[in-house]
């Protein structure tokens, strides 16, 4: 070799070194994590890229096992800043577009919600980092655990943001098998184990990667031989039309444009064919009490007739009572019920966008959205019958939490055989939230093995089969009437079960006791 040669290998590798230790600088690391947790989100939106998300936990993983309990809980938190961040952006559309609030203060306020979800999965990230076991499997493990704790704590503290919880990623991966059992939680935990043991072991020694590579073989398997058990069987088959009105935002309340917005929602009524027609979240964007008696009086003698049935979406209430974001149903059998209507009322509401949490009025003051504090509906309210079925609405993001999906589920004589979301992303624009969206619906359908059938305002309008696979669907941001075919289920899935039962309760439960014992081991390890 040239001396020539000698010394550009010596520079080469000098500037390899270099760059690594500019990039182990603190603050350029934690932006490069900070980026991964971004990057990650692709998996959210695009099922093939299933793998990302394990990976960049790995590379998590392998960070914090080398760091203090300190520099652990900063990696933590911005690699959940980037994530959430990335993931909910489209917030800022519906408080900066639609809401009015000034550019800066919607994007502070994204920026504000990502940075405190992230808390918890800083403070879970330092527990791995302190209490760390020796032996890599249980390390994973407690990595596992508080993983799930840090995730449950999101979707449950202050009525819960569990966005693109990190099962959600799945969906489309073998490991979405395992729904069935353990839920979106429980998918999210077995990966992030499964990406722990690849980064708590040594990248140079290649038989330390025999027992990830083989715990993630397993879970893969598990997944797959899992996912196909049918633990329900079908009904009957039901013809159905889902309404996608695509009406802009920024004319769906307002005055000028109501009229015009109620014909428009009369025609697709008058064409859909299906013996269930369901219109999306507010697809009537006035009162019950200041809709037009001549408008109600039509829709009424057109859905009370055999065979015809309407889950239709409208606020409800006055001043006096306050307001509700509701679902009423048409049919024959409807008659006899007070009001002459099946009525859900939402559960669990959006804050700021339906409820406001206690001392931020201030914040919701500056923003412009219509009928901004609702009442909360039952938590298990009762089906609509469509001629022996049992369909179950829930409204916008409500399908986000399977807990509350599957507490309808008990009694099993009661339980859904349909579930049907009504939404109206509208209020986020052309961005993922749709596509995101459509995955948390799926992931209920491979939850509690139910078809879920969603009429949404811009989409994703679409008819999900009881594995979560999507059989009917409608091109989002488009007007257009979805006929389709669904065919109700009929029993309980183990998360039914005892989500229906106990909630989450079991998975904190777990969680907890896995933590508290692998720590104590580690505190005891010579």
């Amino acid at each position: 070799m040239s001396d020539d040669a000698a010394d550009a290998g010596g520079g080469g590798a000098l500037g390899a070194l270099g760059a690594l230790r500019i990039l182990r600088r603190p603050e350029i690391e934690l932006g490069l994590f900070a980026a991964l947790g971004a990057l990650q989100t692709i998996a959210f939106v695009d099922g093939d890229l299933w793998p990302l998300q394990m990976i960049a936990i790995a590379l998590l993983a392998w960070r914090v096992g080398r760091s203090s309990p300190r520099r652990a809980a900063a990696l933590g938190f911005v690699f959940g800043i980037g994530w959430l961040c990335a993931g909910t952006w489209w917030l800022y559309i519906s408080m900066h577009r639609y809401g009015g609030l000034p550019a800066w203060l919607a994007a502070l306020a994204v920026l504000a919600l990502s940075a405190f979800v992230s808390l918890y999965l800083a403070a879970a990230m330092a527990i791995v980092a302190r209490g760390r076991p020796r032996s890599r499997g249980s390390a994973a493990l407690l990595f596992a655990a508080v993983w799930l704790l840090a995730e449950l704590a999101r979707g449950v503290i202050l009525t819960g943001f569990p966005w693109v919880a990190s099962g959600y990623a799945q969906v489309d991966s073998p490991l979405a098998g395992l729904a069935s059992s353990l839920g979106v939680y429980g998918v999210g935990a077995v990966a992030a184990g499964v990406a722990a043991a690849f980064g708590f072991s040594p990248l140079r020694q290649a038989r330390a990667w025999l027992a990830p590579g083989s715990a993630l073989v397993i879970a893969l398997v598990a997944g797959a031989i899992l996912g196909r058990i049918d633990y329900t069987t079908p009904t009957r088959a039901l013809t159905i039309s889902l309404l996608q009105g695509n009406v802009p935002q920024q004319e769906k309340f307002a005055p000028q444009y109501r009229e015009g917005g109620l014909a428009a929602t009369a025609v697709q009524l008058a064409a859909a064919r299906g013996e269930l027609v369901v219109g999306p979240e507010t697809v009537i964007p006035v009162l019950l009490s200041e809709l037009d008696d001549s408008y109600w009086t039509a829709l009424v003698a057109r859905f009370r007739v055999p065979g015809r049935a309407a889950i239709l979406g409208i606020p409800m209430g006055d001043p006096a009572h306050g307001y509700t974001n509701s679902a009423l149903g048409l049919s024959v059998a409807t008659t006899p019920m007070p009001g002459g209507y099946y009525r859900y009322d939402k559960h669990h509401l959006v804050p700021f966008g339906e409820f406001v949490p206690l001392g931020f009025h201030w914040f919701t003051r500056m923003m412009d959205i219509p009928l901004g504090d609702f009442n909360r509906g039952p938590l298990t309210a009762p089906s609509f019958d469509v001629d022996g079925e049992r369909v179950a609405p829930n409204i916008c993001y409500e399908d986000l939490f399977g807990e509350d999906l599957a507490a309808r589920f008990v009694p099993e004589a009661t339980a859904p055989t349909i579930l049907a979301n009504l939404s109206n992303i509208g209020w986020f624009g052309r961005t993922i939230a749709v596509e995101q969206h459509l995955r948390i619906s799926r992931m209920r359908s491979l939850e509690l093995q139910r078809p879920m059938i969603r009429a949404t305002n811009t989409g994703a309008t679409a008819v999900i089969d009881h594995h979560g696979v999507v059989t009917h669907a409608l091109p989002s941001f488009s007007v257009g009437i979805l006929e389709g075919t669904v065919e109700g289920r009929q029993g309980l899935t183990p998360f039914a079960d005892w989500a229906g039962r106990f909630g989450l309760w079991p998975l904190w439960a777990i969680g907890l006791v896995l933590v508290l014992v692998l720590v104590l081991r580690s505190r005891a390890d010579p």
